[in-house]
């Protein structure tokens, strides 16, 4: 199912997330939203100054800049991101160990994002795995979905959080459950619940069966938002009425699926 900009405005996302290493990012201008984010994929996969210079006078574009690596670190290699076109803003993360070294990997995180934002204070900073650390920045808290986000938002807001909070999510636009979990499936099975749950060595695509589909086509809608625009839309409201601000999602099966 191909989605119109109509379709994905029925869902309520505010952003759409975009992988270099999967799509040409200079197509998020036909994007039918405002707020665009790069993820990091490594430095081979960066996007040139010019395509994000491009896009930034377009839209508002967030690049995820991990403040461990050489070229982001704010308090050591920080060229890359010194280089930066002016308009472009930042997701200060940890950054993936996939896309890290070893000295890398071993750097603190804590001091590193505090220094992020003190350069950027229009930075988001994510929280995957460090989240009192992104928490104490005080900066736009960008979370990524799980089976405990709406709970987890609303304990923020109760403890007196008011800074802006910002969900991901890979986003599948259909109900076809082969597509769904050809599309996330996998994903959702990364997850430590899930991982532990799934029987060994079991398919996590549309080839799963029996125990595994059952536990996949449940995990798929903890991780993921799963559905047709508007069942999308009715998730993203609850999480906004749970206390977000803002849900981004990633087009898990490309950028036509939300109108690109």
């Amino acid at each position: 199912m191909l989605t119109t900009g109509r379709s994905a405005a029925e869902t309520g996302l505010d952003a759409a997330a975009l992988k270099p290493a999967e799509c040409d990012v200079s197509r998020a201008l036909d994007l039918p939203f405002e707020t665009i984010t790069v993820d990091y994929e490594g430095r081979e996969h960066l996007p040139d100054d010019d395509t994000l210079a491009r896009l930034a006078r377009e839209k508002e574009l967030r690049l995820t800049t991990p403040v461990r690596a050489a070229g982001f670190d704010p308090l050591g290699d920080d060229a890359l991101d010194a280089d930066l076109p002016e308009d472009v803003r930042r997701v200060a993360v940890a950054g993936h160990p996939a896309y890290l070294t070893d000295d890398e990997r071993g750097k603190a995180v804590a001091p590193r994002l505090r220094a992020a934002v003190e350069r950027d204070p229009t930075a988001w900073v994510g929280t995957e795995g460090v989240e009192r650390a992104a928490l104490a920045t005080g900066a736009t808290q960008f979370e990524l979905l799980s089976r405990s986000t709406e709970r987890d938002l609303k304990a923020l807001r109760a403890a007196g959080f008011d800074g802006e909070l910002a969900v991901y999510a890979p986003t599948v636009l259909t109900d076809d459950e082969d597509a769904v979990l050809d599309a996330v499936g996998a994903y959702a099975a990364r997850r430590g619940p899930v991982a532990r749950a799934l029987p060994e060595d079991a398919a996590t695509d549309a080839t799963a069966s029996g125990r595994a589909r059952e536990v996949l086509s449940k995990a798929v809608r903890d991780y993921a938002l799963v559905g047709r625009p508007a069942e999308v839309g009715e998730r993203v409201a609850d999480l906004k009425a749970a206390g977000a601000d803002l849900v981004v999602g990633y087009p898990a099966r490309g950028l036509e699926e939300f109108g690109g």
